[in-house]
């Protein structure tokens, strides 16, 4: 019998990917606030596209979890702004307050 760790290698990465993205989220909404958006946009639509044409099923998954992870990120950007707002994370500075 041969194993296919396939599946675990995906989990893995998917893991790291969603863990990355976390403080990515926080550190960019800090410095640029939720109006970098758009490149979190940009960068998943590309990431997704780029998914189609991978012939190994892997690549073309970590792609797909990555671009959609970059699509997820778009919302977090605006909830992290809130929980900003509340107090649990520290506000930029230099930014004007609304």
């Amino acid at each position: 019998m041969e194993l296919n760790i396939t599946g675990l290698i995906l989990g893995v990465i998917t893991f790291i990917i969603i863990g990355a993205f976390h403080p990515l989220v926080i550190k960019v909404e800090y410095h640029f606030s939720k109006g970098i958006w758009p490149v979190f946009l940009l960068i998943g639509i590309i990431a997704m596209v780029l998914s189609v044409f991978f012939e190994r099923i892997l690549f073309s998954a970590i792609l797909g979890v990555f671009g959609f992870s970059a699509l997820w990120s778009i919302g977090e950007l605006f909830e992290q702004e809130k929980r900003v707002e509340k107090g649990w994370f520290p506000a930029n500075p230099k930014r004007e307050k609304k």
